[in-house]
């Protein structure tokens, strides 16, 4: 069921909004080579707190996960396409792409956000990966309005990304947000008769998170249980954002 948000819930959530951005921005700004997963989550920690919020990641136990995950944050790197456990021993190097992804409750009421960016000099393929991955999520976005189809979201992500040769994940999709880390309506990033129908509404809030593959679109989980992988070992990319559907069109929250 699809739980419409209220204009003084949207105000809220816009501003839980741009605090999850500024999170965000300042993690990216702390990465350099040699800092390690864990440090990275540590200094997310830190700023939610800062922020009075509360992370929406940590302890949420996913249906198809045997164990809650344990960090705010999650940090994938390189053929890691989401869900990378922080771990203190695990140091970010040259050339590496890193790909956060973090959820934050700010006064009852939540919002997600995801950037991929290159540690140093990365390779030319990884550049265009993250280019095209962030290219797709706008353009995506830039569809909503009241009246659209949801389908039309999946198509204009699926085609940019296509267009590059690139590949969709099509096991992990987008999902509604607001009351809680994961809402009704899925939105998948490519066009699919698996999933129902949705026509766009005032008051709706969704999250929006291309998830892009170099090679195929197949994904593995490790043995961690949360950790999902590229199958053919190759890049992968994500980006995402917690958008409104207004009486106009859309509106970003997650941003400063």
């Amino acid at each position: 069921m699809i739980k419409l948000k209220t204009q003084e819930q949207i105000k809220t959530l816009r501003e839980g909004g741009k605090i999850l951005a500024e999170i965000l921005d300042l993690v990216i700004e702390y990465i350099k080579p040699g800092i390690t997963t864990g440090e990275l989550n540590d200094y997310a920690e830190s700023l939610i707190a800062k922020f009075k919020g509360e992370g929406s990641f940590k302890n949420y136990k996913a249906a198809w996960a045997e164990k809650a995950y344990p960090a705010s944050l999650c940090v994938s790197l390189n053929n890691e396409v989401v869900h990378g456990i922080p771990d203190h021993k695990r140091k970010i190097d040259e050339g590496d792409i890193v790909s956060l992804d973090c959820g934050l409750i700010y006064k009852g009421l939540y919002t997600d956000m995801a950037k991929s960016v290159g540690v140093g000099k990365v390779s030319k393929e990884a550049r265009k990966l993250m280019s095209v991955t962030e290219e797709a999520l706008m353009a995506g976005i830039e569809k909503i309005a009241p009246d659209v189809k949801l389908s039309e979201i999946s198509k204009t992500i699926q085609g940019v990304i296509e267009k590059s040769r690139f590949s969709v994940v099509r096991q992990l999709v987008g999902h509604g947000v607001g009351f809680s880390a994961h809402e009704d309506p899925q939105i998948p990033n490519y066009l699919s008769r698996s999933f129902p129908e949705v026509i766009l509404k005032p008051g709706m809030v969704l999250a929006i998170e291309p998830m892009v593959n170099a090679g195929g679109w197949e994904v593995d989980t490790l043995d961690d249980g949360w950790t999902i992988v590229t199958a053919d070992d190759s890049l992968s990319a994500h980006f995402e954002h917690t958008v409104a559907v207004t009486e106009k069109g859309f509106e970003i929250l997650t941003l400063r």
